[in-house]
């Protein structure tokens, strides 16, 4: 009989996959996990650590050769967009922030106004389609998303951005460290600052 913390590990593992191969968020990924191992729905689930760590792996054993292009077209995506929304303070967080997103993952981003309408007055005015809804914040409230489907001419494929609207209060907490101790999301600075280190890495000898 399998530890609990073996289980967890098999929950991450599978996990793991749902997220790099399909683009599953990591809430969905584990419950989908938990079924196709067909464990007792109360199974304790591994943390999002846990899973980022497997994550990580799974990218490293089956992604290598794929998946930093596929990053830098995802971010240099995010970077149009950031630039787009500027007035809004966009801070880009997430699979591409942390470097774990491939071309199935969308983009999260995280805009803080002086009124929460403002974002979408803008995209009404330059005549962009989105989809109003409902995302998670940081704290894990509840908070207003506005989801736009982007084309990426490096990936070939659309893709999707969720426009996470706050009030421009809560941009301090917005930045402060994870569990971790990184820095949980960026803005358009220092995500250039990324794409350039990992440039340089990658031309490094």
């Amino acid at each position: 009989m399998l530890s609990r913390d073996d289980t967890a590990a098999e929950i991450a593992a599978v996990a793991a996959r749902l997220v790099v191969d399909e683009g599953q968020d990591y809430a969905a990924a584990k419950r989908a996990a938990i079924r196709q191992l067909g464990l007792p729905a109360r199974t304790p689930l591994p943390d999002n650590d846990t899973l980022e760590a497997a994550v990580r792996e799974h990218i490293a054993v089956f992604c290598a050769d794929t998946q930093p292009a596929e990053l830098r077209a995802l971010r240099e995506l995010a970077l149009v967009w950031m630039d787009r929304l500027q007035a809004f303070r966009p801070h880009l967080g997430g699979a591409a922030w942390h470097g774990t997103a491939t071309r199935h993952s969308d983009l999260h981003m995280h805009l803080f106004c002086d009124d929460p309408k403002q974002a979408e007055w803008a995209l009404i005015d330059h005549r962009v389609d989105y989809h109003p809804g409902t995302g998670t914040g940081w704290r894990g409230e509840p908070v207003e998303a506005l989801t736009v489907r982007t084309r990426s001419e490096a990936l070939g494929q659309w893709v999707l951005m969720h426009l996470l609207v706050h009030d421009l209060d809560g941009l301090r907490g917005a930045l402060k460290p994870d569990s971790q101790g990184r820095k949980p999301r960026g803005d358009a600075a220092a995500l250039r600052e990324r794409l350039t280190a990992e440039a340089g890495e990658e031309g490094a000898p």
